[in-house]
């Protein structure tokens, strides 16, 4: 057996042409070198909620046939982070404009990943409906409001994409769970307000919304029932999040309640919560406001579920039947 050997000098040339290339990237295709939080998982949770729910599993249902996707698609740049999405999309008829679905993950607003939530775009594919999963910056890389103005642009481009994927852009939602609950609601209740709009990715297009899902999502931070803010053992998410006390700034987590803009602008909105009072704090509250003012709305409550119930089953099916029903109810037939 024979081997051949590489000269030490041309070895050198070739990281060093290695190097270059690197560098000359653009700074769009190159990530932050930002380190990710992972302390929420879906089996992390699944592991935690399994000591009291024995009987629980991870929801993963078949990927339906007729359902299509494209991965990894880049919808808005931050500086050198190019922020991504995922499409999930049934076969449409010729000319058909379908209703669609922006899936918001939870974690805190530090944690969390969108493909958490793509077995729920799938099946919402399936039922008709265009969901796409998006990803937001982190409080590990920017603090609030940065997540909310990503959100909006990630509806920016589903109406600037609308054609490529037979979108309804007068039928949008925005669905979110915990973190992305309160994302949710935060993004649909202040629908053409310029607070959150900073004019970058797709300024033409309207970043409003005609429905929301919270899932288990706090609806006002500064109120009796919510446990945000409390650091007396450990600095609380919603700390790092704002990146200061709620003592110190109560008018940011005021500003970033979605309780705080609702009006006759208001879009129908679904609850869909757990057993757990704090995680959907201001919720009664939001629903007496919508029900003065006439808006639809709905309630829907699991009186066993942990937390991160739409993640696993038995809960996984009922909330996206909660779901469909709502979406087919305000938006009508497909």
């Amino acid at each position: 057996m024979c081997s051949t050997q590489i000269p030490l000098g041309h070895f050198r040339f070739i990281i060093l042409l290695l190097v270059l290339l690197k560098l000359a990237q653009p700074a769009s295709a190159q990530q932050p070198a930002i380190a990710r939080d992972t302390s929420f998982t879906t089996y992390s949770a699944y592991t935690k909620a399994k000591k009291q729910n024995p009987a629980i599993s991870i929801a993963r249902p078949p990927v339906p046939r007729r359902v299509r996707s494209k991965n990894d698609l880049v919808y808005c740049t931050r500086g050198a982070h190019g922020l991504m999405l995922d499409v999930f999309y049934p076969k449409a008829k010729r000319k058909q404009r379908l209703p669609a679905v922006l899936l918001v993950h939870g974690g805190g607003w530090r944690s969390g990943d969108r493909s958490q939530h793509v077995p729920m775009a799938q099946q919402l594919a399936a039922q008709g409906f265009v969901a796409v999963t998006a990803e937001y910056r982190l409080s590990t890389e920017a603090q609030y409001p940065a997540a909310v103005l990503d959100l909006k642009a990630a509806i920016r481009w589903m109406r600037a994409n609308a054609s490529a994927y037979a979108i309804d852009t007068t039928r949008i939602a925005v669905w979110g769970f915990s973190a992305g609950g309160q994302l949710a609601a935060l993004v649909g209740t202040t629908n053409g307000g310029p607070l959150f709009e900073d004019n970058q990715c797709y300024p033409t297009h309207s970043s409003s919304v005609q429905a929301i899902v919270d899932v288990d999502g706090i609806l006002a931070f500064l109120h009796p029932e919510s446990g945000e803010g409390d650091d007396s053992k450990n600095t609380s998410a919603a700390t790092y999040w704002f990146g200061s006390a709620k003592t110190v700034h109560p008018e940011l987590w005021q500003q970033a309640s979605a309780l705080t803009y609702v009006g006759p602008q208001t879009p129908p909105t679904l609850f869909i919560n757990s057993s757990v009072a704090r995680m959907h704090a201001g919720r009664d509250d939001m629903a007496r406001e919508l029900s003065k003012l006439g808006v639809y709305y709905e309630v829907q409550q699991f009186s066993d579920a942990p937390h991160p119930f739409p993640l696993f089953n038995p809960w996984f099916e009922p909330t996206l039947d909660y779901t469909v029903k709502f979406l087919r109810k305000v938006f009508g037939p497909n």
